[in-house]
């Protein structure tokens, strides 16, 4: 499969949104042997599109409205090293939205198979929360989402996991 068609499917994986899977391709390998952090972030990538997808921000609403929704804050942990092979899934979950903004996060997993699910006690390789506006490109500033879009995007609110709202701690001047 392309990159950009590998399965993304709904699952019981105590999630309304559907896992979406990769496999960590030679090229995204660093000097250090693992998957390099820009890859994470395209991982997550993959994850927030189907996200929209799911929620009605698709590409045929993209180019009928103008409308989508841009990034605008994030926060990634790198939590364990993923080495060249590995099959990763990545549960993502709505944490809040409002007229015109989304907060959500994705968890990702190594898996034992391509289609795998984390299994119950798995703990995530990496996580990223995001804060994200509903912008018309037109217009260029942030607009309501649709009523049908925000009430999917309430409808698939979950608590918040321990570890999101967190920032970046100081590290003190050395003296």
């Amino acid at each position: 499969m392309s990159e950009h068609t590998e399965d993304t499917r709904r699952t019981e994986y105590a999630t309304a949104l559907p896992l979406v899977h990769r496999t960590v391709r030679p090229e995204w390998i660093d000097y250090n042997g693992h998957m390099s952090e820009a890859f994470y972030v395209l991982v997550f990538g993959y994850a927030t599109d189907a996200m929209m997808i799911e929620t009605g921000l698709h590409a045929g609403y993209r180019e009928s409205t103008g409308c989508s929704l841009y990034t605008v804050e994030s926060h990634l942990r790198y939590l364990r090293d993923v080495t060249e092979g590995a099959h990763l899934a990545v549960r993502t979950r709505l944490l809040g939205a409002d007229a015109k903004k989304a907060r959500f996060c994705h968890e990702l997993y190594v898996v034992g198979a391509p289609d795998g699910v984390p299994e119950p006690e798995a703990a995530p390789v990496a996580t990223s929360e995001l804060l994200a506006l509903h912008v018309d490109q037109r217009a260029g500033r942030t607009v309501p989402f649709p009523d049908s879009v925000r009430e999917r995007l309430a409808a698939l609110v979950e608590p918040a996991p321990e570890w999101a709202g967190r920032s970046i701690a100081e590290v003190p001047a050395v003296r």
